[in-house]
């Protein structure tokens, strides 16, 4: 491995990691936000909406902004905006106790974030071909490793009673400058890659085309599914064991790390499993088990809610990585493709935090995930799309091992 690929691919390492910690810096909160500002799980949910909505404003733009300036650039942009928005946040929960000025937050928190995940996943994918072999999952695990980090820091916070102002602020900034320091050891903007100028080059593609490619749009469904499974658990599950199982704050924290801590498992030990078995049938099995985890944690004691969470979280560990692998196969259209799937992906979370959050004024949250289970059932069904190109095909001296 050649010294700048080594460098490029500890620094998105480092990047993915941050950016799971500074999810999670708000999403572990969530509990205490809801309590302090003494929001119904509807009123959450509209909340939550915001920050969404935000991740979809920048989302369609990132692949053109990183074809622009690079996905360094791109990410310290994505990373400045979040920093804002969280601040912004902080002061929304402590000194306006003001659920807008909470909302106006996360909606910039969003924005940055999704311009922040497309770039890095870009520079994952980048790294990844050069490689030559499946790493996706593991940058992905640290997102998770951070998300499970950042968790168990805000589980202690909230226990110790350190208020969600404090932390936001002084986790955010950290945060941010951690990130500043990684990106210097992204690729350079050509790296391997041709550029217009080269004889030969691929005639740049506007990102709004791969909006016409069916195996890109199907790609997105899959993602679509997978950050829903995902994301409602990042969002509801430790509401749900704290009102739907009757356990303290600091209790559903734990459940939210024990999904995080099995999500970073399945990634961990899944690109082993993808280079064997293949994207759809590793895939195929991995739904399963979120749905059956999701059940396990509706329908089972506290101590099976706990068994189910992790299960839930193992399911869920390859979904959205292997999406972003599939839309960036082929690397002369990653940019646009990439920025489609993504954006198709965080519909979940736009439709998620109202859909989730109707359901629990009605229902309760925990029987709300049962939707979870519901929707799973569409992405089994185009799993197919995220098959690996002819060029990955199975090398038969090869133990059935994929090539990439």
């Amino acid at each position: 491995m050649h010294d700048e690929t080594a460098r490029a691919r500890l620094a998105v390492f480092a990047v993915f990691a941050l950016n799971g910690a500074g999810f999670a810096t708000w999403a572990a909160r969530i509990p205490d936000v809801k309590a302090g500002l003494g929001l119904t799980a509807g009123q959450l949910g509209i909340v939550l909406l915001f920050l969404s909505v935000g991740s979809l404003a920048g989302l369609p733009l990132s692949g053109r902004i990183a074809d622009r300036i690079g996905p360094a650039a791109t990410v310290r942009f994505g990373g400045a905006v979040w920093t804002v928005g969280l601040l912004v946040a902080a002061l929304g929960v402590t000194v306006f106790a003001s659920p807008t000025v909470l909302a106006v937050g996360l909606a910039a928190v969003g924005f940055g974030v999704g311009v922040w995940d497309v770039s890095m996943n870009l520079e994952g994918a980048a790294v990844e071909r050069r490689l030559g072999r499946a790493i996706m999952p593991h940058f992905h695990a640290a997102f998770s490793a951070g998300t499970v980090a950042s968790t168990l820091v805000a589980a202690a916070l909230s226990w110790a009673g350190v208020s969600v102002g404090v932390h936001f602020a002084v986790g955010g900034v950290l945060i941010a400058a951690g990130m500043l320091v990684a990106v210097r050891g992204f690729l350079g903007r050509d790296g391997d890659e041709l550029t217009p100028e080269d004889p030969g080059a691929p005639a740049p593609v506007a990102p709004r085309s791969a909006w016409l490619e069916p195996r890109t749009l199907l790609i997105g469904l899959v993602a679509l599914v997978a950050a829903f499974t995902e994301g409602t658990a990042n969002d509801w599950i430790a509401v749900a064991f704290v009102d739907g199982h009757g356990l303290p704050p600091w209790a559903g924290v734990l459940a939210f790390a024990t999904f995080l801590g099995a999500m970073t498992t399945g990634r961990l030990i899944g690109t082993a499993l993808l280079d064997r078995f293949g994207r759809v049938p590793v895939l195929r099995a991995l739904l399963v088990m979120a749905a059956v985890g999701t059940l396990l944690v509706v329908f089972g004691s506290p101590a099976l809610a706990y068994v189910g969470a992790a299960i839930w979280g193992l399911g869920t560990a390859l979904g959205f990585p292997v999406g972003m692998s599939a839309a960036a196969d082929d690397e002369s259209r990653a940019a646009a493709r990439v920025s489609v799937v993504a954006t198709i992906g965080y519909a979940a979370f736009l439709a998620g935090p109202p859909l989730l959050g109707f359901l629990g004024d009605h229902h309760g949250v925990l029987r709300a995930l049962l939707a979870v289970g519901a929707l799973i059932v569409p992405a089994l069904l185009v799993l197919p799309a995220v098959r690996e190109p002819a060029s990955a095909a199975l090398d038969p001296e090869s133990s059935g091992r994929i090539v990439h």
